[in-house]
């Protein structure tokens, strides 16, 4: 989605004042019928994801953790545009906060629920205006929750803040919701004896006394949610293959042999990032790489340019697949609504197949055709409705399983050829941007020249196995 366009206001400077309008500053200006921002973005799934009335352009988030008494310290800036004349705005933060300043000037906050912290400023913000919105807050994230949510995960060596659909808020104030990218700087300070590695570029670390701060950079817009840090005793590569640099790392609190496998595999990312390029063109970011931990999360996160990962087997190099694919279908390439969430993880699941049969394993088709006979007789399976399963659901099998048996199947029914132009032009297009399901199918129809309304509703909506047609891709 496109950055709001700023519109000149007219008529700031109320003629009683007398004051010529070039020597009027922003301390005597009118604004025109301000209203207080919405506490969310407009997500049916999660109404108090996100925020109205503002644009993120960028985070420069400073947190400290204490490992012994699981404290979070935060000084986060956020800068951000009005997108319209605002009394009041509201930002997305869990933990206690000290103290709101815009632009150098203390704020006035409230927390009208756990999850909202409402602002609102000395005066308020004219349509287009762009503010530095400075927090300070300290707590334990530990235990929060949100939406039925846990998502602190630490213990008394290792914390990784990793989790989908809402992870910011824990230890960063936010505009949560992909909807709202924005690149960031990220610094945080933990006993020297750790390291922390986080999304994008590592600018520096700096040691002071018995502590450290280590600065990452992403340059690359960045939904909410993809932004990590993690902080222990890691093992670290690092290099550059192919002209893109790459950075793992490895928990050094994992058995050594167990260590030593997961290093391999994290390795072998740069290579499989080089394979994406190959079916989806030029990789979306300045970095790439890849995370694994001591934690048990219980699932693997394309956190951007560097997902985060439990223990792995070696042989599951295709979860690695999954989670490069990723950077392109849910990192560039975000969800504008989370109904829409098949295009990530159904892109990724498709991937993992399509790695598996260019590599010698089971053709992608007759691996479609076995999965369809194979659930023919799990009516659950097809009850839920790909393209909106509901927020409960977002995680389910089906959105996964049957979004990435749709794009097998589309391939078949369209091609190799346009298929494969299609997801060139789908992440090409909507670089650092979004897409939604009717944008995918528009595009799928004009660069195959097919009516493809039925193929989706067989593969999407309908709660029936698809008929074994060639107009559903068999």
């Amino acid at each position: 989605m496109p950055t709001p366009v700023l519109r000149r206001l007219a008529a700031l400077v109320a003629p009683a004042l007398l004051i010529p309008p070039l020597l009027a500053g922003p301390s005597v200006a009118l604004v025109a019928d301000p209203v207080p921002g919405a506490a969310g973005i407009g997500d049916p799934y999660f109404p108090l994801d996100g925020n109205g009335g503002i644009d993120v352009r960028h985070y420069d988030v400073r947190v400290a953790y204490d490992f012994d008494s699981g404290m979070l310290r935060g000084h986060t800036d956020v800068r951000l545009e009005a997108t319209r004349s605002l009394s009041s705005f509201h930002l997305d933060l869990l933990v206690p906060v000290r103290s709101v300043r815009i632009d150098g000037r203390p704020a006035r906050v409230e927390r009208p629920r756990p999850h909202e912290l409402k602002i609102t400023p000395r005066r308020p913000l004219a349509e287009g205006r762009v503010v530095t919105v400075e927090v300070r807050y300290a707590g334990r994230p530990g235990p929060v929750s949100y939406a039925g949510e846990s998502n602190w995960l630490a213990d008394a060596e290792e914390v990784v803040t990793m989790n989908q659909p809402h992870m910011a808020p824990w230890w960063f104030p936010a505009n949560d919701h992909p909807l709202d990218k924005a690149t960031m700087d990220v610094r945080v300070t933990v006993p020297r004896h750790k390291q922390v590695v986080s999304n994008g570029t590592l600018v520096d670390r700096r040691v002071h006394g018995a502590r450290a701060t280590t600065h990452w950079r992403s340059a690359d817009p960045m939904a909410p949610y993809l932004a990590f840090f993690a902080a222990g005793r890691y093992a670290v590569a690092r290099g550059v293959h192919d002209g893109l640099p790459w950075y793992v790392a490895v928990s050094k609190e994992l058995p050594r042999p167990v260590a030593r496998r997961a290093m391999r595999l994290m390795k072998r990312t740069p290579a499989i990032t080089e394979w994406t390029e190959t079916v989806l063109g030029d990789y979306p970011f300045e970095s790439t790489g890849g995370l694994t931990t001591s934690l048990r999360p219980g699932f693997a996160l394309e956190n951007q340019t560097r997902p985060t990962y439990p223990v792995l087997q070696t042989e599951r190099v295709v979860t690695v697949v999954h989670e490069i694919a990723h950077q392109w279908f849910g990192d560039s390439v975000a969800l504008a609504r989370w109904r829409d969430i098949w295009l990530n993880e159904g892109a990724a699941t498709f991937m993992e197949k399509l790695w598996t049969e260019k590599h010698g394993g089971r053709d992608g088709q007759d691996w479609l055709v076995e999965q369809r006979d194979a659930l023919v007789g799990e009516p659950s399976f097809w009850q839920v409705q790909v393209d909106d399963p509901g927020p409960k659901r977002i995680f389910s099998t089906p959105v996964y399983l049957r979004g990435g048996m749709a794009l097998q199947a589309l391939r078949h029914r369209i091609g190799d050829d346009d298929f494969r132009d299609l997801l060139r032009t789908w992440v090409q297009d909507r670089e650092d941007g979004h897409g939604t399901t009717e944008e995918f199918i528009a595009l799928a129809e004009d660069v195959s020249g097919e009516d493809l309304d039925a193929f989706f509703e067989a593969w999407l909506r309908a709660p029936r196995p698809p008929a074994k047609t060639a107009a559903n891709g068999f």
